[in-house]
């Protein structure tokens, strides 16, 4: 990256990592379900993007994006470099297309290639996972390549928001049908794809099956609909099965997707309080939650945001054994604004603790039982232990 604007550099950071760490658009489904009723109304989407960020941050950005405007200057950017100057560090700012794709992708959809990945310890990027049916599985990328390069930018160290970024487009806007060159090897073996991007959709809810009755949950993100799928998928188990939630690599997404899930598991209850411009509020289960069956939540230092939300609250309230790594340690809520342009800053309005009081931005969910090699035998050791 040497030689660019650290600037552009930190917004494309930005707006990629608000891809990942959703909060966005919560406000949105709170104030329709009630869960943020002050936001509410005859529209609550529209009060959501008006009303919800702090007002002398909000104002302060806003002002910026409408002088550029009168200067015939990128109110997108001024609005960045508003929000880069406040300390803002998970705030961001989308044009209006940018926000429409981020809708797109909180209903699972986006534009890519469709491959998963993850930093090793020694800083490689291995793909994790290919997409049925995606530009990757067609050319015969598997699980276990390694992911040298992309467009001739080498990843080894980078962060994998970093490198999701670029395998999107991020930085060129790219839209579906443009390529991109990987630089992958297996084994001995290094070679050069270069691949189609394309429109892809993706289910968030996985589920399997081990030996031993053992039914593994994996939820890769919380889009719409996933707290209802893992709740699906929880009563479809066998009624003796144990339950492993596999939450590694799960960045985050809707916080009120995040406490179906846990309502699946609580009967009510109190999820994690959270604050908005100092003003204190909670998070509750709904009743009637599977409560007996043994749980292990897995986690990893990807497991961020909602993701951590819903490992606390499982945590704290004695419903889970938590087995892994430490958690990422984002805390932090973001809500909408809408500039004078139309595009919208997501800013930083508070932050959210677990129902015992923890603070989880910055310092993350300790698990029980530390595990990072073989976490999932682990976990299968575990329910064991818990009667499974």
């Amino acid at each position: 990256m040497s030689g660019q604007d650290p600037f552009c550099r930190n917004r494309r950071l930005r707006r990629g990592a608000a891809l990942t760490f959703v909060f966005a658009s919560v406000l949105a489904t709170g104030a329709a379900t009630g869960s943020f009723g002050e936001l509410g109304g005859p529209d609550p989407e529209s009060a959501a993007t008006s009303r919800s960020a702090p007002k002398g941050h909000r104002e302060y950005v806003a002002e910026a994006a409408a002088q550029a405007m009168a200067a015939g200057q990128s109110p997108v950017e001024a609005a960045e470099r508003a929000v880069s100057r406040s300390g803002d560090r998970w705030g961001a700012v989308y044009s209006e297309g940018e926000y429409e794709e981020f809708e797109e992708a909180l209903d699972g959809a986006y534009t890519g290639v469709g491959l998963w990945a993850r930093r090793e310890t020694d800083g490689r990027i291995e793909v994790t996972r290919v997409q049925d049916g995606s530009p990757a599985a067609d050319a015969g990328i598997r699980g276990g390549d390694r992911l040298r390069s992309v467009d001739g930018k080498g990843v080894d160290g980078r962060p994998v928001t970093e490198v999701v970024s670029l395998l999107r487009g991020d930085e060129k806007d790219a839209s579906a049908g443009t390529t991109v060159s990987l630089g992958l090897q297996r084994g001995e073996r290094a070679w050069s794809e270069t691949l189609r991007r394309a429109r892809l959709s993706t289910d968030p809810v996985t589920v399997r099956r081990l030996t031993h009755g053992v039914t593994v949950i994996k939820v890769a993100a919380f889009t719409r609909g996933s707290g209802d799928r893992v709740r699906t998928a929880l009563d479809r188990s066998p009624a003796d099965s144990g339950i492993v939630l596999d939450l590694r690599g799960n960045s985050g997404g809707l916080v009120t997707e995040a406490v179906t899930t846990a309502s699946a598991f609580l009967d009510g209850g109190l999820v994690a309080t959270y604050d908005v411009n100092g003003s204190q509020r909670a998070l509750h289960a709904d009743p009637g939650g599977d409560t007996t069956r043994p749980l292990v939540a897995l986690v990893d230092g990807g497991t961020m945001s909602a993701a951590e939300l819903l490992t606390g609250a499982l945590q704290d309230r004695g419903r889970a054994v938590v087995v892994g790594s430490r958690t990422f340690g984002k805390g932090s809520v973001q809500m909408p604004s809408r500039l004078p342009d139309g595009s919208v800053a997501e800013l930083t309005v508070g932050h959210y603790r677990t129902p015992s009081g923890r603070s989880v931005d910055g310092h993350g969910i300790t698990p029980d039982l530390e595990a990072d090699e073989g976490a999932l035998e682990r976990a299968e050791t575990v329910l064991s232990g818990l009667g499974q």
